[in-house]
């Protein structure tokens, strides 16, 4: 019963890091990618450390398991929003079809609910603090 737990569990895991992979490569900007590959790697991660801790039916290696599970779980995603957050400061560019610049609109003062409203119509929502003098 436990291989058969250990299988399932290792194909879900597989299957959520194949995920994660294919969303950075099909993903059109960083901030997408990065969501992509975050959430779907934390649960493959999450799951195959599951596998692990119940294929060796040990104590000292499933307290390990689940340990640096909860330390992935609480670490991936606050490195990706600080990530997210430099890249955003340095004017990394958002997706031509982003509806929404909530960050742009939080530092400009709440202004505008859209990109036409945010830096005069700019596709990407451009601030003042994106602005690198060629329009993105």
């Amino acid at each position: 019963m436990a291989e058969i737990a250990t299988a399932i569990l290792m194909v879900i895991g597989g299957a959520f890091m194949l995920l994660a992979g294919i969303g950075i490569f099909r993903m059109p900007d960083l901030f997408m990618r990065m969501q992509a590959a975050t959430k779907a790697a934390t649960l493959g991660i999450g799951c195959m450390l599951l596998a692990v801790a119940i294929h060796f039916q040990d104590v000292s290696v499933a307290t390990r398991a689940l340990l640096v599970t909860a330390f992935v779980f609480m670490t991936a995603p606050v490195a990706a929003h600080v990530i997210a957050r430099a890249a955003y400061s340095v004017g990394v560019p958002l997706w031509e079809g982003t509806l929404r610049d909530e960050l742009g609109e939080k530092q400009r003062g709440g202004e505008g609910k859209g990109k036409e409203s945010a830096g005069g119509g700019s596709a990407y929502g451009g601030s003042s603090l994106r602005s690198d003098g060629d329009g993105q």
